[in-house]
């Protein structure tokens, strides 16, 4: 066996073997399972807190002074 025809082999080898290792790593994943209630209780949960920080932080990066952040505070205390 000539280095050329040895090197193709090793080629073919690995190359062999990844198709093969990705064959079985596929075959045997499951199919996502749709998400429970938890899950979108907790979805429902963080985009709720993202809507509050991203009002505090309009509140506070605001330069309209003390009174009105008072009022804005106090506006969001009601809802």
């Amino acid at each position: 066996m000539n280095p050329f025809e040895f090197v193709l082999a090793i080629l073919a080898i690995v190359f062999g073997a990844r198709i093969i290792r990705d064959y079985l790593r596929h075959r045997g994943e499951t199919p996502i399972a749709p998400p429970s209630d938890d899950t979108r209780l907790l979805v429902e949960e963080v985009a709720r807190l993202r809507d509050r920080v991203q009002v505090l932080e309009r509140v506070v990066t605001d330069n309209h002074g003390s009174i009105d952040l008072d009022r804005r505070i106090e506006q969001l205390r009601d809802r």
